[in-house]
C-alpha cells in the first residue's frame, strides 16, 4: 500500500523521488493509519502533524499512548520509511488527516531513528498463519521532518502555513484502501476455490453407509446434504471470481478517469469495492470453516490444509475496512441515493435499478412452475425488487427521524442488511453478465448457467424471510424456488470434480492430504501420521515418571 499512496496522493515532484528508490527496494515502505485507539474511524486518528513555519517543517508526534501506529504490516521489522496518517496543525486549525513520508530506520544500520519507537505488536491467530507478516507499532516524539514530505496532491501547506485544499476530491484519500479491497475481492475467489476443491475431491473420495449385499459405500458427495452444503460454496467461488474480474476492469477505469482529472465514478468505485470486499471475506471465511466441517474429523487434522487457510484467511474480515463498517459506508450511498430521487436525478452504474423503483414497488414476481427460476430476467427482477424495497423502508423509517444521525444509528442493522441485499445483487448481475459473453469449450456455458442458478437461487433460500417480508415473492414461489435448487444439485454433482479442477491449483498450493488430485487420501494420511515428532520414540517421555506408577498403581493419594 506505500506505493499506490503516493501515487494517489503525490504530487509529480514526490513521485518522482519517492517512486524510483521504492521500485528498486531501496527504501522498504508500509502503510501507518491504523492506531492502538481507532482503526475504521480514521477522522478520529491521534497523532499530530503540527508545522513550523520557523524551520518549515512539521513535527510528528504521538500524543497519546492509544495514538500508535498498531498494525501495518511490514512495520514490525523490514520497512526504513513508512506513509503515515496524522492530523495537519497549521495557524492553530486541525485540518484533518493527511499523509506524511517518514523515515523510520537507518538506510546504513536499520536502527530507528532518534525520536522513533517501533517494534511488533506480536503473536496473532494461529501457531503459523498470518504470523510470518510483521506486524508493528510506531510511536513518534516530536520528529521532525520537511514541509515537502506531505503528499501534496490533495490540499498543501505553503512556506507561510496557509492551508490549501486543491480542486481534487477528498476521497482520493481513500484511493489506496479502494485498490487494495478491489484485490482482496479477488482474491477471496482464490481462497474459497482452494477450500472447496479440497472438500469437493475428498467428498467424492470418502464413502460411508448405503452398502448393498457387500458393495461399496455411498460416496459422501452423492448425499443431498453434502450437496446443499458445498456446491453454493463451489457456485459462489465462480461468482466471486467474475465479481473481481468486474471490479479489477472497474477499478483500471477510474484509474485512467482520475489521471485525467475525472472523479465522477470514484464514489461508484469506493461503493462497490467496500461492499463487494465486505460480502466476499464474510462469506469466504465463512465457508473455509464450512468446508473444514464437511470433510469431517480429518478435516480438523493440520494436513487438511483447512486450519491454516483459514487462519491466514480470517484477518481479511478486519483489516482494509470492518467489514460491518463497509456495509454502513454503502447504505449511507443507497440512502442518498434514494433521496436524490425525488428531485429527479437518475442513478447510475450499480445503483442504476433504483431509477426503476416505482416499478420495482409494484411488481409481482411471475414465477408459475420451478422451471421458471431458470430464467435470468426472473432472478435479476427477484433481487432487483428485494434490494430495492429494502432500501426504500428504511429511507422511510429515517425520515421520521428529526436528526438523521439519531435514525442512521437507531436502524443500522436494517441498514447492514439492506446494503447486503445491494452487494448480492452486484455478484448475481455480474454473473448472469459473464453467461451473455462467448464462453469457448462444448457445455462450459450449461456448467456455468448451473452454478449461476445454484448461487442466486441458494442466496434466495438463505435470505428467504428478506423475500417474502418485502413481498418479492410468496411462499408458494419460495418453495419452487427450493425445489428446483434440490434439481439443480443433481445437474451439478455429475461434474463437481471437474468444476473444482478447473481451478488448476496444484497439490504444492492447496497444501492438503484431503485435496491430492489423485484421491490417494488414506496412504496420505498415515504417511502423514508418522511425521509426528512424538512417533520418533516409542515410550514417551515421562513414562517412568508419570504413566508407569500410574499403571502400577505406585502413586499415593492423600488422605482427607
Amino acid at each position: 500500500m506505500f506505493i499506490p499512496a503516493i501515487e494517489g496522493q503525490g504530487t509529480e515532484e514526490q513521485k518522482r523521488k519517492w517512486l524510483p528508490m521504492a521500485y528498486k527496494m531501496q527504501i522498504i515502505g508500509c502503510y501507518a493509519q491504523t492506531e492502538l485507539g481507532h482503526g475504521s474511524n480514521v477522522q478520529g486518528l491521534e497523532t499530530t502533524a503540527t508545522f513550523d513555519p520557523e524551520t518549515d517543517e512539521f513535527v510528528i508526534h504521538s500524543p497519546t499512548l492509544t495514538s500508535s501506529k498498531w498494525w501495518p504490516g511490514g512495520l514490525g521489522k523490514a520497512s526504513t520509511h513508512a506513509v503515515v496518517y496524522a492530523r495537519l496543525r497549521t495557524n492553530g486549525q486541525d485540518y484533518g488527516v493527511q499523509a506524511f513520508i517518514i523515515q523510520l530506520r537507518s538506510l546504513d544500520d536499520h536502527s530507528p531513528l532518534p525520536g522513533i519507537t517501533v517494534g511488533d505488536i506480536g503473536m496473532k491467530f494461529g501457531s503459523g498463519a498470518y504470523n510470518s507478516m510483521d506486524n508493528g507499532f510506531l510511536r513518534f516524539d516530536h520528529v521532525r521532518i520537511l514541509r515537502n514530505q506531505m503528499l501534496m496532491r490533495v490540499s498543501q501547506v505553503t512556506r507561510e502555513g496557509k492551508y490549501v485544499q486543491s480542486d481534487v476530491p477528498r476521497q482520493l484519500l481513500y484511493g489506496t484502501m479502494v485498490s487494495v479491497r478491489q484485490i482482496i475481492v479477488s482474491e477471496s475467489s482464490c481462497a474459497l476455490s482452494r477450500a472447496v476443491c479440497i472438500a469437493t475431491r475428498y467428498s467424492a473420495v470418502r464413502r460411508q453407509f448405503g452398502s448393498q449385499n457387500g458393495g461399496p459405500e455411498t460416496q459422501v458427495i452423492n448425499y443431498k446434504t453434502q450437496q446443499s452444503r458445498l456446491f453454493p460454496l463451489l457456485a459462489s467461488a465462480y461468482a466471486f471470481r467474475f465479481a473481481g474480474e468486474w471490479l479489477k476492469w472497474l477499478y483500471t477505469d477510474v484509474t485512467k478517469r482520475l489521471k485525467a482529472n475525472d472523479f465522477s465514478t470514484l464514489p461508484e468505485v469506493h461503493a462497490c469495492t467496500a461492499g463487494l470486499k465486505s460480502i466476499t471475506t464474510s462469506a469466504t471465511a465463512d465457508a473455509i470453516e464450512e468446508c473444514r466441517k464437511l470433510c469431517g474429523g480429518h478435516g480438523y487434522l493440520s494436513c487438511s490444509g483447512l486450519p491454516e487457510l483459514f487462519a491466514v484467511y480470517i484477518p481479511n474480515c478486519t483489516f482494509e475496512g470492518d467489514n460491518i463498517v463497509l456495509l454502513l459506508q454503502v447504505a449511507r450511498i443507497l440512502m442518498k441515493t434514494v433521496a436524490q430521487l425525488a428531485s429527479g436525478k437518475k442513478p447510475v452504474g450499480t445503483t442504476a435499478y433504483l431509477g426503476r423503483v416505482e416499478h420495482l414497488m409494484q411488481c409481482h414476481c411471475e414465477v408459475r412452475r420451478a422451471e421458471d427460476w431458470l430464467k435470468p430476467s426472473v432472478i435479476l427482477e427477484a433481487f432487483e425488487v428485494r434490494a430495492a424495497r429494502m432500501s426504500v423502508s428504511c429511507a422511510q423509517t429515517l425520515s421520521g427521524f428529526s436528526n438523521p444521525e439519531d435514525g442512521f444509528a437507531d436502524i443500522s442493522s436494517d441498514l447492514v442488511e439492506a446494503a447486503v441485499a445491494h452487494c448480492q445483487l452486484i455478484i448475481v448481475s455480474k454473473f448472469i453478465e459473464k453467461l451473455q459473453q462467448e464462453i469457448p469449450g462444448k457445455g462450459v456455458k450449461t456448467q456455468l448457467e448451473n452454478l449461476c442458478n445454484v448461487y442466486a437461487l441458494s442466496l434466495l433460500h438463505k435470505h428467504l424471510g428478506d423475500f417474502l417480508s418485502t413481498g418479492c415473492i410468496s411462499p408458494e414461489q419460495g418453495a419452487l424456488a427450493n425445489e428446483q435448487l434440490r434439481l439443480l444439485y443433481s445437474l451439478v454433482r455429475p461434474n463437481a470434480v471437474s468444476l473444482v479442477d478447473a481451478f488448476n491449483h496444484t497439490d504444492h498450493y492447496l497444501g492438503s492430504v484431503l485435496g491430492r488430485f489423485d484421491g490417494n487420501v488414506y496412504q496420505k494420511l498415515y504417511d502423514e501420521a508418522w511425521k509426528s515428532p512424538l512417533n520418533d520414540t516409542y515410550v514417551p517421555d515421562g513414562y517412568h515418571e508419570y504413566i508407569r506408577p500410574l499403571l502400577k498403581q505406585q502413586i499415593h493419594t492423600a488422605r482427607l
